[in-house]
């Protein structure tokens, strides 16, 4: 157990080494509320060094909150596209919509818990480090590093171990700087507490640590083991006329990525007499480990549900991260004959 003074010791030195080795980030050079949330939505299950070009491009396209709220569905999603988990761009538009009809960003926990989207954490992350209230923002991050802290067994899976820690988060919770604070606490685990072969020796708060002490940051933090990976293979038909490909748009009601457009499958087509396998790659989703190929086949006698659409039009509009893998090895294998055919030719 951590002391009051040993607490307050904590603090200082976290926040010493947070103010002289924090990383630059676009986020971290603004207190605008809008762009604020926007980072810590984006970064929700996203890499930092992923988030960065799909934040600035967003934000130069979106600049405000009204632009967000008066922009088409279309337009998000273009822009969006990538990132992954698109439930999350549309509760961002949704919560700008509300936002501009209310006239103004909610400057209060409630008022950002509230908005359509926004969780605990997202409420607590801007709430701190937007307008300096003191409130705790516990991500994956802060619940390792919290539970090596505390020298804590816990499950930080279970909805107990999420209560508990939330409560250390808290109680450690810095009320002078909350928002510097809980950023130091994030890049502490990002950076420094990560979850195999923590850096101790580089550690501005190894004195603090129980489970160092202990030699127990290997066994640190306790989670429930994930659920074993699905393997499917599938087949995707790449179907040309005129500069054009036979694609299809989910249902605007789809609960996944709705709007999107997609390669065929057979579930759209039918049976397809395929040829020349194109190019082959790999897509995670959750618990699904999916095994693509690009078939180039030729026209059916029934589109079903597709229809045909310009391969410059589609570079534009909101097309799957599925899509646009099988858009990159298409394009490989066709540079690849480019290169044979000119050195056979030279």
């Amino acid at each position: 157990m951590l002391s009051k003074d040993e607490i307050e010791q904590f603090r200082a030195d976290l926040l010493q080494w947070f103010d002289s080795y924090q990383r630059d980030l676009p986020w971290r050079r603004t207190r605008d509320p809008y762009a604020i949330w926007l980072s810590e939505v984006m970064l929700q299950q996203t890499r930092v060094t992923a988030v960065i070009p799909y934040y600035e491009r967003f934000l130069k396209r979106f600049p405000t909150v009204d632009a967000l709220a008066q922009s088409s569905e279309q337009d998000l999603l273009s822009h969006w596209a990538g990132l992954g988990y698109y439930r999350r761009a549309r509760n961002v538009q949704r919560a700008a919509q509300a936002i501009a009809e209310a006239g103004s960003f909610p400057a209060d926990y409630s008022g950002l818990r509230a908005l359509p989207g926004i969780g605990d954490y997202t409420a607590a992350a801007v709430a701190s480090i937007a307008f300096d209230l003191p409130h705790a923002a516990v991500d994956g991050n802060v619940l390792r590093v919290l539970s090596r802290v505390w020298n804590d067994d816990t499950d930080i899976a279970s909805a107990a171990g999420r209560k508990r820690f939330t409560a250390l988060a808290d109680t450690m919770l810095d009320g002078s700087r909350p928002g510097a604070y809980n950023q130091a606490l994030m890049e502490l685990g990002a950076v420094i507490c990560s979850p195999k072969a923590p850096q101790c020796l580089v550690c501005p708060v190894a004195a603090h640590c129980g489970a160092r002490k202990n030699g127990r940051t290997a066994e640190l933090p306790v989670k429930a083991a994930a659920k074993q990976s699905v393997v499917q293979q599938r087949t995707l038909y790449w179907i040309e006329r005129d500069g054009c490909l036979l694609v299809w748009q989910r249902e605007a009601d789809s609960s996944l990525m709705p709007g999107f457009w997609e390669l065929p499958e057979e579930a759209q087509l039918g049976a397809v007499a395929g040829g020349q396998t194109l190019g082959k790659f790999k897509h995670g989703i959750t618990i699904y480990d999916f095994r693509f190929e690009v078939v180039r086949a030729a026209e059916p006698a029934e589109l079903g549900y597709c229809g045909w659409r310009s391969l410059d039009e589609l570079r534009s509009a909101a097309i799957s991260t599925i899509f646009r893998k099988a858009i990159k090895v298409v394009q490989n294998q066709e540079a690849g004959l480019r290169v044979t055919k000119v050195s056979a030719g030279g």
